[in-house]
């Protein structure tokens, strides 16, 4: 008989040890921030007068996200999300937004998501990595060659983000749900996942209790399908 796990305790809130921001540096850590002086080229050959521009790059360029779903028992379509410790959002409380909501946003709901690996080029990568990203997020294993692609990539914030992010599905019906792998790090402890019926889901996304553009995005580009 396998051994009993105990359930991990419940996570509360993130404690900052330290914030080094005066003293460190814009290329270091998991964001780069480039700060440049630049202007705009025109074709008479003037040019605007300078300004700053501040861009972030991730340590990879690209990800992928990926829509789990599948049928269930009365053949609804139902999608998969996963609870994510999300930081930036968490940090928000200690700031003063324009629309309050009193809600502390330690974790986040979100459809499967990786960043693109330099090996992972063309469609054929991309729907590896996806693949692998569902095997290890969302405990399904599932072939490159199931994974659906929905389009174009996009741009969050492209004003200073220079990440695409691929979209793409996977329809698991009948497929055996693992336990997720995750890949160790505390910033995935206290992660799991969650079905939902696929009206549900885009009614949470609208009403803010799944506040992630992408889930919701991929959702509406599989719809449409």
């Amino acid at each position: 008989m396998p051994a009993h796990v105990p359930p991990q305790p419940e996570i509360t809130a993130i404690e900052v040890i330290e914030d080094f921001t005066p003293r460190a540096r814009c290329d270091e850590g998991f964001l780069h921030v480039r700060r440049m002086r630049c202007r705009n080229r025109r074709s008479d050959g003037s040019a605007s007068a300078e300004y700053r521009v501040d861009v972030m790059d991730r340590p990879r360029l690209d990800a992928v996200a990926v829509l789990v779903h599948r049928r269930g028992d009365g053949g609804e379509l139902e999608v998969l999300t996963r609870k994510n410790l999300r930081p930036a959002a968490y940090f928000r409380k200690d700031k003063s937004p324009a629309i309050p909501d009193g809600r502390e946003l330690l974790f986040i709901d979100e459809c499967v998501a990786g960043l693109l690996e330099p090996e992972d080029q063309g469609e054929a990568g991309l729907r590896a990595r996806a693949a692998a990203e569902v095997r290890e997020e969302a405990g399904f294993a599932v072939t490159p060659d199931q994974v659906q692609l929905l389009g174009a990539g996009f741009f969050v914030v492209p004003g200073i983000l220079s990440e695409r992010i691929y979209p793409a599905a996977v329809d698991v019906t009948g497929l055996s749900q693992e336990a997720p792998a995750g890949d160790g790090s505390p910033l995935e402890e206290g992660g799991r996942t969650r079905w939902w019926r696929a009206d549900a889901l885009l009614r949470a996304c609208r009403e803010g209790e799944v506040p992630d553009a992408k889930t919701e995005l991929l959702l509406c580009r599989l719809l449409t399908r």
